[in-house]
């Protein structure tokens, strides 16, 4: 009776382990599936079966990229930047918040932004084979083929980064300076914030593939500041003009072509 029972104990525990294993499994190739989707920037590549990867003139690469840590989406229409956020579940299922995007006028863009915003408020589930990415409602033909592009383990971005030399020149902090000039790449909604000697500042930014940036929708407050001896609209001229960056450890140049850099940042900590 003692060897029937132990037969029984082992016959149950392997039937549990048998399927705990393929559970765990199950649990394991669901993690792998949204890691492989995330934290990737997807650059368009055929909207409803057309082609646009070639066709477009655009200002920008057009795709998106899915956040892990904050399940929000950031992207680019080929002009607009638009942000949201978004749910994966079993089975490569995936829905999209009502999308949020920039204003800018494009009217030279041969692009239609709508149809393409709208793949996200329809899709439901999604597929992936290697490095291309189709967006999907049900299981008819895709909405959208992306193919995957650069990583966004950006060091550039969720930084504060103070001026340390503009064109060549080292910047010192004024006496009667309220606090030092930076600026900060936010990865919420891809917005740039900072700090010009006397006034503030905000806008847009889009990174692509190269170290290539653009900074758009640039605005700032309207401050008097006489006594204060730094040239801030110099300085956020910058801004307008970049359109790469280098970074050597904790030291970022924003540059424009492969002349000089335009200005020098370095990374500061807080506790």
């Amino acid at each position: 009776m003692k060897l029937q029972l132990i037969t029984i104990a082992l016959t149950a525990f392997t039937i549990y382990s048998c399927g705990t294993t393929k559970q765990n499994e199950a649990m394991d190739n669901a993690d792998a599936s949204a890691n492989s989707i995330t934290e990737v920037y997807w650059k368009l590549e055929t909207l409803e079966g057309k082609n646009v990867s070639t066709s477009v003139n655009r200002l920008q690469e057009i795709g998106f990229s899915l956040s892990e840590n904050d399940n929000k989406i950031t992207g680019n229409t080929g002009c607009n930047n638009f942000f949201g956020s978004y749910a994966l579940e079993a089975g490569n299922r995936i829905k999209f918040s009502a999308l949020g995007s920039t204003r800018m006028a494009c009217p030279d863009l041969a692009f239609n932004e709508s149809e393409f915003l709208k793949i996200f408020e329809l899709a439901d589930n999604y597929t992936i084979d290697g490095n291309t990415l189709s967006i999907n409602v049900g299981k008819r033909a895709p909405l959208a083929v992306f193919k995957k592009a650069n990583k966004l383990s950006e060091p550039i971005t969720e930084k504060y980064w103070k001026l340390k030399s503009s064109e060549g020149q080292e910047v010192k902090m004024a006496k009667n300076q309220q606090k030092e000039t930076y600026f900060m790449l936010k990865t919420d909604e891809n917005r740039v914030s900072g700090f010009a000697g006397c006034n503030t500042f905000s806008g847009s930014y889009t990174l692509e593939e190269g170290n290539r940036i653009r900074f758009s929708q640039m605005a700032t407050t309207m401050m008097a500041c006489p006594d204060v001896n730094f040239n801030e609209a110099e300085f956020l001229k910058f801004f307008e003009l970049a359109d790469n960056y280098t970074i050597n450890g904790d030291t970022l140049s924003l540059n424009m072509g492969r002349r000089s850099p335009l200005a020098v940042f370095e990374a500061v900590y807080f506790d």
